[in-house]
């Protein structure tokens, strides 16, 4: 459902993460939005990865318990049930994100909150009509469908996909990876503002404490010392962008969002307040790094060369932002946060993305690596011939039930066949649209002699206690039959049982 109330932001200084302090800002927060939490109360943080290597990429379990305590006093008995639901991302199980973040340990010392593990959970039907529609229907999880009090609780962080991750971007994290990597390609932006019809937030609250900049797996920090809250999922995006000093519609799904009636981007139309001005938050955000670059641009003087051509011609766009380029620029950070002599002992690579029609100046013994379905190419690799055509396939042959579960030690696998099937070959092809950031970064592990994160012993335990009771969890549900029957349409469409 669209919203229907004037759009209001709320800029309030939060000194350090202290939970008492955050509750108090959130609870003030409420009531000035005349906001009462009420039914089923879902809260949707942003824990796209968690751990050592992460550890600003996610919303910080203090802030989290903040906003529930607050959530609980200011619903009361109101409240039927209140939880907080995400999808991690890269694969990873999201349990290992809730264990990994501290998310776990705070749950516990706030009584009486669940927790829904996205991928794990029923999947439902949901059905577009709107105009400019990528397809006609997609799936969400039960709990998010089913939320009637919904609190998006972002963390505040550049993104190198989509410039920024707000509120908007939040919601890609509302759907599993076997729905959410479909249409995650050059049509991203546009994904994300189709996902806006699942559900509006009537509360946003943003951990801009300690801002991430530059990237978002791996963010460099940058203290902001602000708590963000507003009504408008837009609006307050809008608001976020104007603190770093860009503009809400140069930021593709935000202005896509605002055209088809979610909010508005016009700051004159938002009603701003706070005890910190929307001048006073600019000056502390001088200098933010947003993480739009184009991949050639971003692998500059490493001993990885990029090459990139156009998506195929049936697609309206000349770069994949979406997709591939983005996904091993994250793979590549990850594994330099690993290893900090990761440059220094990588082979020399060359990447190839899209329908690239210039040279590749790859040196005998380096290995040149085809991403994705849509990569193409004419020429000689040394002596040999090569010839890439493309293996893309149009969107309209993705049907959505027919989505597979992801699997990291799956694609572990695939990878390690795709290197071996190439060996003693001056390239290889690795298809996917996307390659997933976790492939890549095995394809680098692989190809380019880096350490592999997914082989760190003090990582491998918790990992792998959280893959085994994913795997078992959803081996108990096949095996019981279990799937997800709505008996009529709801406001956000009409739910059909999900295929599995």
């Amino acid at each position: 459902m669209k919203p229907t109330t004037t759009p209001r932001v709320i800029i309030r200084h939060c000194e350090q993460y202290d939970p008492e302090a955050i509750r108090a800002i959130v609870r003030a927060g409420l009531d000035e939005l005349g906001l009462k939490p009420h039914g089923r109360t879902l809260v949707k943080p942003n824990l796209v990865t968690a751990g050592p290597l992460f550890p600003h990429a996610h919303t910080r379990p203090e802030f989290a318990e903040g906003v529930l305590r607050a959530l609980q006093e200011a619903g009361g008995d109101a409240i039927s049930e209140l939880a907080v639901g995400e999808r991690c991302g890269i694969t990873i199980p999201t349990r290992h994100a809730f264990t990994n973040s501290g998310f776990d340990a705070m749950i516990k010392r706030v009584k009486g909150v669940k927790k829904y593990y996205f991928e794990e959970e029923k999947q439902v039907e949901i059905q577009y009509s709107h105009p400019g529609r990528l397809r006609d229907y997609v799936f969400t999880p039960e709990p998010v469908a089913r939320a009637d009090f919904f609190v998006n609780m972002p963390k505040f962080k550049a993104h190198p996909w989509t410039t920024v991750t707000f509120g908007c971007k939040n919601y890609i994290g509302i759907q599993d990876d076997r729905h959410r990597l479909i249409d995650h390609d050059h049509r991203l932006n546009e994904k994300i503002a189709d996902l806006q019809y699942i559900i509006q937030p009537q509360f946003l609250a943003i951990d801009a404490i300690t801002a991430g900049e530059g990237r978002m797996l791996t963010p460099k920090p940058f203290t902001l010392n602000l708590v963000i809250m507003g009504n408008n999922q837009v609006a307050f995006d809008a608001v976020c962008c104007a603190i770093i000093g860009i503009h809400a519609r140069d930021v593709d799904h935000i202005r896509l969002s605002e055209d088809r009636g979610f909010g508005t981007t016009d700051l004159a139309k938002i009603r701003l307040s706070g005890d910190v001005s929307l001048e006073e938050a600019q000056r502390r955000a001088h200098g933010f790094e947003v993480g739009l670059k184009r991949v050639e641009k971003y692998f500059e003087g490493s001993k990885i060369t990029a090459y990139a051509g156009p998506p195929p011609e049936t697609e309206p766009t000349d770069y994949c932002w979406g997709g591939c380029p983005g996904a091993i620029e994250e793979a590549i950070e990850i594994l330099r946060v690993f290893d900090s002599q990761c440059d220094e002992r990588l082979k020399r690579l060359h990447v190839v993305f899209g329908a690239y029609s210039g040279p590749i100046d790859a040196k005998p013994g380096e290995k040149v690596v085809f991403i994705g379905d849509c990569a193409q190419w004419e020429g000689k690799l040394g002596e040999q011939v090569v010839q890439i055509r493309s293996t893309y396939q149009n969107r309209g042959t993705k049907d959505p039930h027919n989505a597979k579960h992801s699997d990291v030690y799956g694609k572990l696998l695939s990878v390690r066949k795709q290197v071996g099937e190439a060996k003693g070959e001056p390239h290889i092809r690795l298809q996917g649209c996307p390659v997933s950031v976790a492939e890549q970064m095995l394809a680098i592990c692989e190809l380019g002699g880096a350490k592999n994160p997914l082989f760190d012993k003090n990582e491998a335990m918790g990992f792998n206690k959280a893959y085994i009771a994913w795997r078992a969890k959803m081996a108990a549900k096949r095996l019981g039959g279990h799937k997800y029957q709505e008996s009529g349409p709801t406001e956000r469409g009409e739910a059909r049982p999900e295929i599995e």
